[in-house]
């Protein structure tokens, strides 16, 4: 498990101030301000966050060391990341989309099916992206409890009951 979380993402600049927008993953999309400083993916840059307003899709925000529009535009795609022990901790069936990319997926005799690409959302429930060696293309496996009933984050592995004709 990585001690860095990604918890949002920077889409853009908003006006000409140095202002940006922001895409918060957070369950609560405002909590994003509470695990400021962030910092991007390898940790290099610390940008402590202040939210401004809620707009469409997300929030314009003030990033530290962001001064101008230029600046703004350069950081657009950029993940925010948040230091794992500023997270609150999760129930047992709960799980950060982080800690369940690259696990490996066997089926419920054994056999690897294959790793956790990605894991996505579009809207009615998440997926877990399944790639790996035997499958033609990858597979989204839905993230039930029906269809994966066991999730061991210490040995790094998935168990999967997938749909018949899934894999």
């Amino acid at each position: 498990m990585s001690d860095l979380v990604c918890v949002g993402v920077v889409s853009g600049a908003f006006g000409v101030r140095g202002e940006v927008r922001i895409k918060s993953f957070c369950a609560n999309p405002e909590d994003i301000e509470s695990y400021s400083p962030l910092s991007n993916e390898d940790g290099s840059k610390s940008y402590p966050l202040v939210l401004t307003r809620q707009v469409k899709n997300g929030f314009t925000a003030i990033l530290g060391g962001i001064e101008t529009k230029e600046d703004a535009d350069a950081i657009k795609g950029v993940k925010l990341y948040a230091r794992r022990d500023q997270l609150p901790s999760l129930p047992d069936d709960e799980y950060y989309h982080s800690d369940l990319i690259g696990l490996e997926v066997f089926d419920t005799g054994g056999a690897l099916l294959g790793q956790v690409k990605d894991v996505m959302n579009h809207g009615a429930g998440d997926l877990l992206e399944i790639h790996g060696q035997g499958l033609k293309d990858t597979v989204l496996l839905p993230f039930t409890l029906e269809a994966v009933p066991t999730v061991d984050l210490g040995t790094g592995r998935i168990i999967a009951d997938p749909p018949d004709g899934l894999f």
